[in-house]
């Protein structure tokens, strides 16, 4: 069995005296011979496994398709749109049923009325300062006076309690005003029904829009036709409403577009259309300083319809070019 030095002696190759010898008379210092086999062992570089690199670009083919990660979810729209939804459709109702409907919807605005109005009033500045002074007095009785909690908290209730049924039983005329509107309303002096306009969602009448054709007034008197009456006369709108949940979606302006073309095809290209001074809901019961909102739905609508009559010219501008 060959030996196998343990320590490696360096004094054999530069011989005693010199500065490796000194080296080697600290124990700490001698070098074990393991650690430079170890060494060598691993400096030794096979030349067969040395090679080199394809650096030519791998084509994009053998790639494999990226895969989605686990990590990543795609949520659902949180309102998609349903594959069966109605159609949504805009013209003239000539169906008795049909117009008894829209007429109806006329009246469900007209009493609608009461709600926003009451709203409006329960927190108008003149009947909160009524409502202080009513609390007022109660405070001063019931606690300042009597020194009585119960007798406090019930007088307090009732004068919110009044404060509330006196603006219902003011506002509650605006039913009485829609129970009124019959037929006849649509039906002009002459004998001749109002052009009655719907949106339909699917089969529902979601919206209701009452036009009047006024024949021209030079021509009123003389025997002509209702066709040739109508040239040169204008459109007056008398009712415009829309279901409450389908509202500010565009359906009126829809009806609008619709009421503008049945008027310049009935009474020429240069026809006026307005809204009626006395239409559906401009009857007000209260006096003129409660009416602020109805005012400001006058005004949205009568934008709304200069809107939809600078489109109409401007598409007509257009088809012209």
């Amino acid at each position: 069995m060959a030996h196998v030095a343990r320590e490696l002696d360096l004094n054999a190759y530069y011989g005693p005296g010199t500065v490796l010898d000194k080296m080697n008379v600290v124990p700490g210092l001698k070098t074990s011979t393991a650690f430079f086999f170890f060494l060598r062992a691993n400096l030794v570089v096979n030349p067969s496994a040395v090679s080199t690199p394809d650096m030519e670009p791998a084509p994009s083919n053998k790639l494999p398709p990226p895969s989605p990660s686990p990590l990543v979810t795609v949520d659902p729209p949180s309102n998609p749109v349903p594959d069966d939804l109605p159609p949504l459709s805009v013209g003239t109702l000539d169906d008795e049923v049909d117009k008894v409907d829209a007429l109806n919807l006329v009246t469900d605005s007209i009493a609608q009325q009461r709600q926003s109005s009451s709203y409006h009033l329960i927190f108008h500045p003149y009947l909160l300062a009524i409502l202080s002074v009513g609390l007022g007095i109660a405070y001063q009785y019931s606690w300042r006076i009597k020194r009585d909690l119960g007798t406090a908290f019930m007088l307090h209730s009732g004068v919110i309690m009044i404060y509330l049924l006196a603006i219902r039983y003011i506002t509650g005329s605006y039913i009485t005003v829609a129970e009124n509107m019959k037929w006849s309303w649509m039906v002009s002096d002459d004998g001749e029904e109002d052009t009655v306009i719907g949106v339909r969602f699917g089969k529902e009448l979601i919206g209701a829009l009452i036009l009047r054709l006024e024949p021209n007034p030079n021509l009123i008197g003389k025997k002509r036709n209702r066709n040739s009456a109508l040239r040169g006369g204008k459109g007056v709108i008398r009712a415009w409403t829309v279901k409450l949940k389908y509202r500010n979606k565009g359906v009126g302006a829809d009806m609008l577009q619709e009421a503008v073309k049945v008027t310049k095809d009935k009474c020429g290209k240069d026809a006026e259309i307005g809204f009626a001074k006395e239409h559906a809901n401009s009857t007000t019961v209260l006096p003129e300083a409660f009416n602020g909102p109805f005012r400001k739905e006058e005004q949205r609508a009568a934008k709304t319809l200069e809107r939809v009559l600078s489109q109409w010219e401007g598409s007509k501008h257009r088809r012209k070019l």
